[in-house]
């Protein structure tokens, strides 16, 4: 099936194949001469030319470094990312300090990105988008919603399998409670992509909880978000099929491999998947380039993954 735009006709996409921009990535303490409020690790092209700048925040006791291989595959077609460490030392970081850590980092960005990246690489500031993983789309969704106060504004919003509370949840009550179980509450005010798993709300065994329940999961996201909005999701995939295969230390291989069920397939072609989205997605929203993002609309299986409940919902 084909996907329509005009006159113009769109049956496949490279999205979901490592772009052609070359890039590096290097890790910036809060030590350092720039003095980030939090670690933070950098993913730049080295291309000279102008770019989006992505904040994405990790889960709940994930190191940044987990989402190497999918950073990398984003950067590779043309952004910057920053993934704080918004945990140190091993203690996860409840209440409100996760959000208003990741505020202080995207307003570091406005005086100290710039200075770290190669020649002739600039970062498009009025181009920042934020994007998160399990709470840490949470956290991505709770700055957005202004619920930390930041001096740059945002473009788009990424959540990628989030996690939340509502008021009627046992699991993740943290405040502030964002999800309220009302169509299209959330005043957000941009384009937001919600990608979810098929068996993120399954329990992985009977010691472990569902990674993302049912009434808190990317389902409630995308139901209160407003338009325009758009969502997927990979329905063989579970909760920590978007980290990279290898995930370092005890806490690492328990969260990644343990906790939450996991799909059969190779996780390379679940990062291949969400990569390829983020940046169809991104395009469209940003640079009102729709190619990538209606090929997929048209046909989900040009996608590694299986994809179903594929919406989107024009502003």
């Amino acid at each position: 099936m084909m996907a329509k735009r005009g006159e113009l006709e769109v049956t496949s996409t490279d999205v979901f194949q490592k772009g052609s921009i070359q890039w590096k990535q290097f890790n910036l303490d809060t030590t350092s001469s720039s003095s980030p409020p939090k670690p933070l690790l950098i993913f730049t092209p080295t291309v000279p030319g102008a770019y989006p700048v992505m904040v994405f925040c990790h889960g709940f006791c994930i190191h940044n470094s987990y989402y190497s291989e999918l950073l990398g595959h984003i950067v590779s077609h043309g952004f910057i990312l920053v993934a704080p460490q918004l945990f140190c030392k091993g203690l996860p970081m409840f209440g409100s300090d996760e959000i208003k850590f990741a505020g202080k980092v995207v307003d570091w960005l406005a005086e100290g990105l710039q200075p770290l990246l190669p020649e002739n690489v600039e970062a498009k500031l009025e181009k920042v988008v934020l994007s998160g993983h399990s709470k840490g789309g949470k956290t991505a969704f709770s700055v957005a919603l202004g619920y930390a106060k930041t001096m740059l504004r945002f473009s788009a919003l990424i959540g990628i399998d989030p996690v939340g509370g509502t008021s009627k949840c046992k699991v993740s009550k943290t405040p502030p409670q964002i999800l309220t179980g009302v169509p299209r509450s959330l005043n957000l005010n941009i384009p937001v992509a919600v990608i979810g798993t098929g068996l993120g709300p399954e329990p992985a065994n009977v010691l472990f909880p569902p990674c993302a329940p049912e009434g808190e999961n990317h389902k409630e996201f995308f139901n209160e978000s407003k338009p325009p909005c758009a969502h997927f999701v990979a329905t063989e995939y579970g909760h920590m099929d978007m980290l990279d295969d290898e995930t370092p230390g005890v806490i690492g291989t328990i969260m990644s491999k343990c906790m939450c069920k996991n799909g059969k397939g190779h996780r390379d072609l679940m990062r291949k998947t969400v990569g390829g989205l983020v940046v169809a997605f991104l395009r469209a929203q940003l640079d009102e380039k729709f190619k990538d993002f209606d090929a997929i609309l048209g046909d989900p299986n040009l996608a590694p993954a299986r994809l179903d409940d594929v919406v989107y919902i024009p502003a």
